[in-house]
């Protein structure tokens, strides 16, 4: 093999691990910021299940600047939020039926619109920060009112409550909450 070829292919060997070390490190060093989490609720004979990251408000302004309204967003930090039902499931009035979704929502002063995707991305944007939701895939969308808080919330939260005869999914950040009904 002449030296030239061998010196080449050394050259793009180091640089595709070089790559690959920088791409660890740059998730690594994203997750410190907004650590991932993983929420586990169970309600009668169905269980419920997000992954999602955490990203912190840091004194930012964050709905209609950090998160710009009515813009998709991926429902948190770093890879795309998801959620899983072990049954079908009624999300305000609607049929979602059992399996994984990624969750996306668009924010707005007064609702938000709550989409849930049948495909799963393994980032929640591309590199140049626009959300890799594909619409194509979004099998159910649903509109709630935002429920302005009077403490504000650190850390984006999800979070699952039971009522009677049905479950709340809460997402919560800064001083907004919105609350999606979910019928067993």
């Amino acid at each position: 093999m002449p030296k030239l070829l061998k010196q080449t292919l050394f050259i793009i060997l180091g640089l595709v691990i070089i790559s690959f070390l920088a791409m660890f490190l740059m998730k690594k060093n994203t997750k410190k910021h907004s650590p991932e989490d993983t929420i586990t609720h169970t309600a009668k004979d169905v269980t419920f299940t997000v992954f999602y990251n955490r990203p912190y408000k840091k004194g930012r302004e964050i709905f209609g600047n950090l998160v710009p309204f009515n813009q998709v967003w991926r429902t948190g930090a770093n890879e795309a939020t998801t959620f899983t039902t072990t049954k079908d499931i009624m999300v305000d009035g609607s049929l979602l039926k059992k399996g994984t979704y990624t969750l996306w929502t668009i924010p707005n002063p007064k609702s938000w619109k709550v989409i849930f995707n049948e495909k799963e991305y393994s980032w929640g944007v591309d590199m140049n920060g626009i959300p890799k939701r594909n619409e194509a895939y979004d099998v159910l969308t649903v509109e709630v009112p935002v429920h302005p808080l009077l403490n504000v919330v650190e850390q984006f939260s999800i979070y699952f409550e039971n009522a009677k005869n049905f479950t709340i999914l809460y997402l919560a950040w800064d001083r907004t909450a919105i609350a999606v009904p979910i019928t067993l």
